[in-house]
């Protein structure tokens, strides 16, 4: 039987059926996409769903990361044994280096205690010296300073040597009530004293304007210098104790023109990285007061001449 024609239904089906148009969406979803991160700038309206999704998906991350954590954590296990192996044989062969140092130091500070006895000289001054910590490094670019955390209050005197491990770093140069700057030896208005332990020549040494290094100024074209030379202190200053060591020559190169050696030093002692070092006080503090100068006789001015008697009446003349 025949369907009536106004009965049918003529909508379209539904994959026929026509919306906005894509020029349309486009527009409507650039606007929202530029909306949305306008207002999640301003706003920040996504950043507690960021975070519920970050927390949820944490589990699953960890879970994802454990193998590959699992095998960079055995490979660092294996090369950090390694390594600790390494630096406990190369500790052992210090410390006997050590103490074979130390008990030729022994030997030979009790037989220098004999000798100063037999020659009636005085004992060897002994510094005290106390440890301290850099906090930071100076905020002058243009100068080499650090900060320590001892001041006045702990006992610290102003131009005190700074040394470490391996030798002396600085001398203090400010003094606070909690705090102390430390000029380096690198730092270009610094200079030290120091002694050639081979040819036994006295000079000073200065630090330099560029790089991290020292130089000794002055010397001779003929001086008695080479390279790999060590430098100590030579203790004539009144500040460091004698045989700390400062330096090693690097450099040298004479100049026939000037008649002056160009002489490189690279410090024993470095500053990067270091964080613990010892102040010991100037040895100056315990050398005895010098001699005050005899006071002169003041100049005695010449006696006026005497002035002859009045003459009497009638007397001759």
């Amino acid at each position: 039987m025949a369907t009536p024609l106004g009965t049918l239904d003529r909508t379209p089906p539904p994959f026929f059926r026509q919306g906005p148009s894509a020029l349309t969406k486009l527009s409507f979803c650039s606007a929202l996409a530029i909306f949305l991160m306008v207002a999640d700038t301003r706003l920040k309206i996504t950043q507690p769903l960021r975070t519920v999704v970050a927390t949820v998906l944490n589990p699953f991350e960890r879970s994802l990361r454990m193998p590959v954590d699992g095998l960079n954590g055995a490979s660092d296990y294996l090369m950090g044994l390694q390594r600790a192996l390494s630096s406990e044989t190369a500790a052992r062969s210090q410390l006997a280096r050590q103490a074979e140092r130390a008990s030729r130091v022994e030997q030979l500070q009790a037989e220098n205690n004999r000798l100063r006895a037999l020659l009636e000289l005085r004992p060897a001054l002994t510094v005290r010296s106390q440890p301290a910590e850099v906090l930071y490094d100076a905020p002058d670019p243009y100068s080499r300073k650090v900060i320590l955390d001892r001041g006045s209050t702990q006992g610290i005197a102003l131009a005190s040597p700074v040394i470490d491990e391996a030798g002396v770093l600085g001398q203090v140069t400010r003094v606070y009530p909690l705090s102390s700057e430390v000029t380096l030896l690198t730092d270009k208005e610094a200079a030290i004293p120091v002694l050639n332990t081979r040819s036994q020549a006295r000079s000073a040494a200065f630090g330099t304007a560029i790089g991290s290094g020292l130089e000794l100024r002055f010397m001779a074209g003929n001086a008695d210098v080479q390279v790999g030379d060590v430098l100590h202190t030579s203790g004539v200053d009144g500040i460091y104790p004698p045989g700390l060591a400062v330096a090693k020559v690097t450099a040298v190169d004479r100049k026939v023109d000037t008649g002056f050696a160009r002489i490189a030093l690279a410090p024993v002692a470095s500053a990067d990285g270091v964080r613990h070092v010892l102040v010991l006080d100037p040895i100056g503090l315990q050398m005895p007061p010098k001699p005050e100068a005899a006071p002169t006789a003041p100049e005695r001015k010449p006696a006026a001449p005497k002035k002859p008697p009045p003459r009497k009446n009638g007397g001759p003349a």
